[in-house]
């Protein structure tokens, strides 16, 4: 392994300043030696006295015998972590600032990009509309947003920001300019939290700290002190432990089976007075790729419709094993063998193009916004420091003086060159930023596993543990959400449509947003003439294909229980890991229904009951008990039932049924259910579809009536009215022939930059809106209506979209 111009010669988190002076830098370390003066001899120190003769710049040089096995491996030796001056003077050694400055340019500019789309200017006057009843859950409880027009100035003063950090422009401002609307609008709202929302925070400032505008910026040519200088050693060293501690680590609790598709299930649902609620039967989507994404990645695609059967890589690994050994399983060993690939020289390359795909992937499962390009920058950290000026001296002669330099780096006085006087000399600034280093990555590194802080199974509770970087570890499935209100002061009872007053549906999972809830809803129903109200939560929740479960105790007011984040929270329910060994079973019980039949597995807690109404829609549905002893109260019959394990009954449709809980364990049932009214849909379709078949081939004798004739693709009748079953079954091959057709790569870019082009000319234009209200005042509101419209335009082509898929003839969606 041969030594690089600046970068170390095998490691990525310091570099080799021998190197750097036989490659050419040289002449800036004999400049800067200049500079300083001829130095006063003086004895060396007694912890020095084992070291060789400083080389120019300050470091033991390279004999012909070669360096040790540590700077071979790692840039450095040992020793220098022996001393805190040692220690100190090797987080100052001087690096090329290329790669620092390159990735500040790419950071500012996805910032910039990210502004429109996942912080919400795109969208801002949906989340802040002035007046609205909205319940929001911020992390500090005094946070609040502000007026309409002023959170629009809040989020261009972030834009410029960012834009200010990608040009290097009034860089220190810059970074606070971006950085305080960006942490106050991640603060402000806990249910948009995530794990890259939280990097760009941590990112953005860590570059306010470092000299990154000391390559390709604009203050640089305008500060020539700063212009191409070196920056201190712990720069890099800072940003690869942060890009290198967020890798997420093994799952805790692995799904046993391959991931489910989103989408509805059987519809069971609970009627409510004033409101309705979620009933048993709707799952939300897992946050693991569906099988479409996977096919889709992996090439599945290729061909068409029949790709699943004719493609090479169905032939050598099945839906379930590439998602578990590709997207799971390679994505773990990738993340937790990432960070020591691109550690060491040799293995630099191969883990940049497995990283590099693997971040590719990422954005094509996942909708997670910038963060996979993100990642993609910060690839160029862990390369050599001069990497980028290598691409500007390729570039055309006319086109590099308005690139930046080529040239090596000038000295600067933030890092350490050698010598114990006049510039070798420590300063307190130089401790100080090795003591923050040290700090911050040690808390960096504590903050994953801080979730212990909480009590209990931090999957199930979601503690601190909501808030750490662990991610994709579990999958929730909420199939049953009831809010029930009781007023004070007349005990009347009623129930609240599941998130209402509310936006978002990540309180469910979360003690702390619960309780945020239920005190909002508390101040909010007096103004319905709800006295003194009590909030209570029935929540069901399968986390990893277990059995449906209660998440919260029903019988607890949250509005007056108590809520800590350093104590347990006593109204959770503990998860029922004992029953976690059935998850096999529920998947062979699974495997044994036919493709009209569904089922919810759901367990509950002693002296605890469940009430739940059948649709008429289902009208073939029976609860079977796999463990315990329920009492089946049928309520409008005024009938009970008791059933022991291996024992089943049918349910009546369209009543209300209530299921106790009378044994001393945790029962376990099963629903097993029928949509009569979507099997005789689509049996209704089957026979359509045959009678096209019949009446092409000819073995249909009778003539088609006129209200079918459209299946044959000829006009309707004059007179005669269109079949709603015909309207949607064409519609319904319609969309087939389109999902079937392949779209070219130009067709899904046009797709795809159009949408963006309306994205960013809506934020645009009501920003600039905002801005003359400020400015200028509002205007009449019939103005406002006609600027907000324009606004949001679309197009002709989106304005068209409706009338091409069947236009004032669409029946009603199923």
């Amino acid at each position: 392994m041969g030594c690089g111009p600046i970068a170390p010669p095998s490691s990525a988190l310091i570099g080799c300043r021998d190197c750097y002076v036989r490659r050419g830098g040289a002449a800036a370390m004999a400049a800067a030696a200049a500079a300083a003066g001829p130095a006063r001899r003086r004895r060396p120190e007694r912890e020095e006295a084992a070291e060789p003769p400083p080389s120019p710049t300050g470091s033991p040089k390279c004999s012909g015998t070669g360096p040790g096995l540590a700077r071979r491996l790692l840039g450095f030796e040992l020793r220098d972590l022996t001393r805190w001056q040692r220690f100190v003077r090797l987080l100052h050694r001087p690096q090329d600032p290329a790669a620092l400055g390159a990735f500040r340019a790419a950071f500012g500019l996805l910032m910039a990009l990210d502004v429109p789309q996942e912080r919400g200017l795109g969208h801002l006057d949906q989340r802040y509309l002035d007046g609205l009843e909205v319940c929001r859950f911020p992390l500090l409880p005094f946070l609040a947003p502000l007026p309409l027009d002023w959170m629009y100035l809040l989020y261009t003063v972030m834009f410029l920001g960012a834009l200010g950090i990608m040009l290097g422009c009034c860089y220190r401002l810059s970074c606070v300019a971006f950085l305080c609307p960006y942490w106050y609008l991640l603060l402000l709202d806990k249910t948009s939290w995530n794990n890259h929302s939280y990097l760009y925070g941590l990112l953005g400032f860590q570059l306010a700290l470092l000299g990154a505008d000391r390559y390709g910026s604009v203050d640089g040519l305008f500060r020539p002190r700063k212009r191409n200088a070196h920056v201190p050693l712990w720069n890099y060293a800072l940003l690869r432990a942060q890009v290198g501690v967020p890798a997420p680590g093994p799952p805790r609790d692995p799904p046993p089976g391959p991931p489910r598709e989103g989408g509805t299930g059987g519809g069971f649902g609970v009627r409510m007075r004033r409101g309705t609620g979620g009933g048993f039967g709707v799952r939300m989507r897992n946050v693991t790729p569906s099988r479409r994404k996977v096919r889709e990645v992996m090439g599945w695609g290729w061909g068409g419709a029949d790709a699943e059967e004719g493609s090479v890589a169905r032939l050598v690994l099945s839906e379930e094993l590439t998602s578990r050994l590709v997207v799971h399983g390679g994505g773990l060993v990738l993340d937790l063998s990432a960070g020591f690939l691109l550690f060491f020289d040799a293995t630099r390359p191969l883990a940049l193009v497995f990283v590099t795909y693997f971040h590719c992937m990422n954005s094509q499962l996942f909708s997670i916004g910038m963060f996979s390009y993100t990642m993609l920058a910060t690839n160029g950290l862990f390369c050599r420091p001069e990497w980028p000026r290598g691409l500007v001296a390729r570039c055309p002669p006319r086109l590099q003086a308005w690139l930046p330099s080529t040239k090596p780096p000038q000295p600067s006085p933030d890092c350490h060159y050698g010598g114990r006087r006049a510039r070798g000399g420590l300063r307190p600034r130089q401790h100080l930023a090795a003591a923050f280093t040290i700090l911050y990555v040690l808390e960096q590194l504590f903050l994953p596993y801080s979730h212990f802080i909480t009590q209990g199974y931090n999957n199930w509770t979601n503690g601190l543990y909501g808030y750490s970087w662990d991610m994709m570890v579990h999958s929730r499935f909420h199939q049953h959400v009831k809010i029930t209100y009781r007023d004070g002061l007349t005990g009347e009872v009623g129930y609240l449509k599941p998130g209402a007053f509310t936006q978002s549906r990540r309180w469910r999972d979360h003690a702390d947003m619960l309780k945020q809830y239920s005190a909002c809803l508390s101040r909010l129903l007096p103004r319905y003439n709800i006295s003194q109200p009590q909030i209570y939560f029935d929540v069901w929740v399968s986390i990893n294909e277990r059995f449906q479960q209660r998440l919260v105790d029903p019988r607890v007011d949250l509005v007056r229980a108590p809520w800590s984040p350093w104590t347990p929270t006593p109204w959770l329910l503990p998860l029922l890991v004992d029953l976690s060994p059935w998850r096999q079973r529920l998947q062979e019980l699974e495997a044994q229904l036919d493709g009209h039949t569904d089922t919810v597995f759901i367990a509950d807690f002693p002296g605890l009951h469940l009430e739940n109404f059948v649709s008429e829609d289902l009208g073939n549905t029976s609860l079977r008990v796999l463990r315990g002893q329920v009492l089946v109260e049928l309520v409008e019959q005024q009938q009970n039932h008791s059933l022991q394990e291996g024992e089943a009954m049918q349910l009546p449709a369209g009543q209300y049924h209530k299921v106790h809980t009378v044994s001393p364990e945790p029962s376990c049932y099963m629903y097993l259910y029928v949509n009569t009214t979507a099997l005789e849909l689509e049996q209704k379709l089957t026979r359509l579809r045959e009678l096209r078949e019949r009446v092409r081939n000819g073995t249909e004798q009778s003539p088609l009536p006129p209200e079918l004739r459209p299946l044959l693709g000829e006009p309707l009748p004059a007179g005669a009215p269109l079949d709603p079953l015909v309207s949607l079954f064409l519609r319904r091959e319609q969309r087939q022939q389109r999902r079937e057709r392949q779209s070219s790569p130009a067709q899904r870019l046009r797709r795809f930059l159009r949408r963006k082009f309306f994205l960013f000319r809506r934020s645009a234009l009501m920003t600039l809106i905002a801005l003359r209200n400020l400015a200028l005042g509002r205007p009449s509101p019939e103005r406002l209506a006609q600027e907000v419209a324009f606004a949001s335009w679309r197009g002709e082509e989106e304005e068209a979209q409706p009338e091409a898929d069947g236009g004032a003839q669409r029946g009603p969606e199923l």
